[in-house]
């Protein structure tokens, strides 16, 4: 695996806590930097709100090609992924056909998952920039 793919195998927070202050580890030693919780929720979000509905094998294969394939999903993520979100209530699923005429869920947002995109990008906008400030700081020093 090269070192700037990450594999996602956790993005679940602690009842009751922040999502970003539980980082998500890779699946290997040399995967790379873990990625910080909440992450995938957010990449989810927001594949659903550009795309319309999808099934979960296409929300993993578009958050892959957005990435760069920097990040990689499997089944088992993705999957609890969608089931958190859905019992959050941010996103809704419906069964249907695939584009190879199998049987799928396709999930769609609500407008709680609408409503949390916002909250969440201001969330992660704040986050980067604070990064920005530090790492432009080190880099002058």
């Amino acid at each position: 695996m090269r070192e700037d793919k990450l594999d996602i195998l956790c993005s679940r927070p602690h009842a009751g806590s922040s999502a970003l202050h539980h980082p998500v580890q890779p699946a290997a030693a040399d995967a790379g930097a873990p990625m910080l919780q909440g992450t995938l929720d957010l990449m989810v979000l927001k594949t659903l709100e550009t795309m319309g509905p999808q099934h979960g094998y296409g929300i993993a294969r578009r958050i892959e090609q957005i990435s760069e394939e920097t990040v990689r999903l499997n089944q088992g993520t993705i999957y609890p992924a969608l089931v958190r979100l859905r019992q959050r209530g941010w996103i809704r699923a419906k069964w249907g056909t695939s584009e190879n005429g199998r049987r799928a869920r396709n999930y769609s947002l609500t407008k709680v998952g609408r409503a949390q995109i916002e909250k969440e990008t201001g969330s992660w906008e704040r986050v980067a920039a604070t990064m920005a400030r530090f790492l432009k700081t080190a880099s002058s020093d």
